[in-house]
């Protein structure tokens, strides 16, 4: 009898458990890759065989399909063969952190591989970003060159060995290695690189080091403002990795659900509630924090003598990609350099994630979980290249969705190639005969994902189609709840509307055929465009022009501003809308980075109470009026103010909103037989706000839903563009 298994099946160590229980079964026949499918022939008790694969499955491994087939050959033992190309449409693993056994090995004096920062086996280590093609045999990823030595050899041919047919292994006398480097590139020697690496951080110099999937930035968390001005970041928020689950503890309040998330095998950045370093993430309530996935950080933390918190950040120059090349890195002008001579075919960022209720919003998908697909009901190949901004890509094949990982910004050149390459290596491993029947691509008529859109509709001779920003976040929620219809509150900053104005603060019936918008904000000018979005008092002075009030600006800059205002674009956006409520307040009035005013209005939302009221004009299409409760709020406010007093005003205002929003849901959710309402966006990664939304809802008896596997953000915009297209054509 033959038998293919699908899902996660190569590099987790899969054919050594079959190839044990066939051998404990007193089965004949064979295991082999076939692509990313494994093909096992059995002579005898299939069931049985297929109960106990089931029953001692390896940790990260995953059968999505069982296909059985005849076979009526003959074998006189059972064999492990040598791997051929084969239908690509199973699942290709992500990095996963190092296993306790490996750990327990790298700190026993008495191990080969005592202090050795490679050391992995079948169930954990790199997988994704060292892959260049399938099936994944280690001539196919970035070991290759590493010729295995005669003990790692007998490991990986013994069938009672951990690290049978790990294509990944090695030790300190065959795999790659680590070096220490100087500001100036020279090298400084091979032996105890990383003890002397730790030395300098604690001396509180800045390193950068070379892990899996790309390059961090480090520094002790004691030296945040140093380093801040160094890098020339002076708020934004950086992510702290802790030498363990008791130091996280130290710096934030973690909730049951947020700890599990800390020891996942995927060891992604977690956003939780910060008990102290403010300097990390000023103005914020939570701070990122993970643990130590790679044998290169639990060393590292060995040797440290002063901290147990390291920033650790992505090693780019700000916009663009991660560094993954040795000799592109000394350009960041680092104090020191702990670099191995391993290639990283796959470059891929740290994964970022809020917890709310159980469930996980990525504000940032990467390592440890792509690319994990989501199932679709169409099974034709689209290409989808996400909006422009925290762009994801994604395609689909076999009924399924693979996104890439996180691109970031495709308004720089080589971010734009980094999607391209991603998108083209991604066909790569799913795909067995390279062919896209459609492309997909944002409303947005000078978005740069365009290009590339254009550059695969050219080479594939594939028709592009353009779906709409804020449809495209609603059937990415419709897809990743597995549901067909929704009237979801479609929230962010801002994203090309039908209507050429900017939407983002939006209700719309939707599935993934069509989408009507019921309900949106009252449109406000946006000052020289993007300039009021990196400007926030532009909005306010934008928004009191209205009732003949001057804010911010005086004089000739008021002349100025009132000049542009009227044909300045407009947006219903509730992320700008939130950024002016912000800047309002004296809560941030100057933008360092993207999203900065509303994220800092967050801890103000999360300690907020409604004290006060406000009169909220719903006017003809359903449309929330916002601005006038802009001069309420000024009538109201007795200054100075104190913070808390911010918070009750910031959230008194921002429920009304949002009742309103929800209350249009609501009615034609009721008028429309639809059961289930949602939110999507930018916005949805407010805690404060989807707390407010979803009481409202569920109060009525209608159902709530919100993400859990693909992007709140425009990193899952790709999956929407992607399910819309494939749904509309092809089903």
């Amino acid at each position: 009898m033959k038998l293919i298994f699908r899902g996660i099946v190569q590099g987790v160590g899969f054919r050594p458990t079959i190839y044990r229980i066939a051998c404990k079964m007193g089965l004949k026949g064979y295991v082999l890759n076939r692509g990313s499918e494994v093909e096992v022939v059995i002579d005898k008790k299939e069931e049985d065989f297929i109960k106990e694969v089931k029953k001692n499955l390896p940790p990260i491994a995953k059968i999505t399909e069982i296909i059985v087939k005849e076979d009526h050959r003959y074998f006189d033992d059972f064999r492990i063969l040598h791997s051929r190309d084969g239908k690509r449409q199973s699942l290709i693993p992500p990095d996963i952190g190092i296993c306790e056994q490996c750990l327990l090995e790298i700190f026993d004096h008495n191990n080969r591989r005592y202090l050795y920062p490679f050391t992995n086996c079948t169930i954990c280590g790199a997988r994704f970003t060292l892959i260049k093609n399938v099936p994944y045999d280690r001539e196919y990823t970035s070991m290759e060159k590493f010729r295995l030595c005669s003990i790692c050899k007998k490991e990986y041919n013994d069938p009672s060995n951990r690290r049978y047919h790990a294509q990944t292994i090695s030790c300190p006398q065959c795999g790659p290695s680590y070096r220490l480097y100087d500001k100036k590139g020279r090298e400084l020697g091979e032996k105890n690189a990383i003890k002397r690496f730790a030395e300098q951080i604690d001396r509180g110099k800045i390193g950068v080091i070379k892990s899996w999937g790309g390059m961090h930035i480090c520094c002790k968390i004691e030296e945040a403002q140093h380093f801040r001005k160094w890098y020339k970041r002076p708020e934004k928020a950086f992510a702290v990795m802790v030498k363990d689950i008791k130091t996280a503890e130290k710096y934030g309040n973690i909730t049951k659900d947020e700890k599990k998330l800390l020891l996942s095998k995927a060891r992604p950045i977690v956003l939780v509630k910060k008990k102290r370093a403010e300097e990390v993430s000023p103005g914020l309530n939570t701070i990122g924090i993970y643990l130590p996935y790679t044998g290169v950080h639990h060393i590292l933390f060995s040797h440290l003598k002063t901290t147990d918190a390291l920033i650790m950040t992505s090693a780019n120059i700000p916009g663009e990609p991660m560094i993954i090349d040795n000799k592109d890195v000394f350009s960041l002008k680092a104090d020191f350099y702990l670099l191995h001579n391993r290639d990283i075919p796959n470059r891929t960022d740290d994964s970022v994630i809020k917890n709310w209720r159980g469930k996980t919003f990525f504000l940032r998908k990467s390592r440890g979980f792509v690319p994990e697909p989501v199932e679709v009901k169409y099974n034709k190949n689209i290409l989808s290249v996400g909006a422009e901004e925290n762009v994801c890509g994604a395609i689909s094949c076999d009924k399924k969705i693979y996104t890439t990982q996180y691109i970031g910004d495709t308004k720089y050149y080589s971010t734009l190639d980094f999607l391209k390459n991603s998108l083209q290596h991604l066909i790569k491993l799913t795909m067995r005969k390279e062919k896209i029947d459609a492309i997909a691509t944002d409303l947005h008529p000078t978005y740069s994902t365009r290009r590339i859109a254009e550059m695969f509709a050219e080479k594939f001779s594939a028709p592009v189609f353009e779906v709409q920003h804020h449809w495209a976040h609603a059937a990415s929620l419709l897809v990743d709840n597995n549901i067909n219809e929704a009237v979801i509150l479609t929230l962010d900053g801002l994203g090309y509307g039908d209507d050429g104005a900017m939407w983002g603060g939006e209700v719309l019936i939707s599935s993934l055929n069509h989408f009507k918008r019921v309900g949106h904000l009252e449109y406000i000018p946006l000052p020289g465009g993007d300039k009021a979005v990196e400007d926030p008092r532009r909005l306010v002075f934008a928004i009191f022009k209205k009732f003949d009030k001057e804010k911010y600006f005086a004089d000739r800059e008021a002349v100025v501003l009132n000049k542009i205002i009227e044909k300045s674009p407009k947006t219903s956006s509730l992320g700008r809308i939130l950024d002016a409520i912000s800047c309002y307040l004296g809560i941030c009035t100057k933008r360092t980075y993207d999203g900065e005013p509303a994220m800092k209005l967050e801890k103000y939302l999360a300690m907020g109470e409604k004290k006060h009221h406000f009169d909220v004009e719903i006017k003809n299409n359903n449309v929330v009026g916002t601005l006038d409760l802009f001069r309420q709020l000024e009538e109201k406010i007795r200054h100075p103010l104190t913070e808390k007093q911010k918070a009750d005003f910031a959230y008194s205002m921002v429920k009304t909103i949002m009742d309103s929003l929800v209350d249009i849901a609501v009615e034609h959710a009721e008028q429309n037989d639809i059961k289930t309402i949602g939110i999507s966006g930018g916005v949805s990664y407010n805690i404060p706000i989807v707390e407010m939304v979803c009481r409202k809802v569920e109060k009525t008896g209608l159902s709530f839903i919100v993400h859990n596997r693909v992007p709140n953000g425009d990193g899952g915009i790709s999956v929407g563009q992607n399910a819309i297209i494939g749904t509309r054509l092809y089903t």
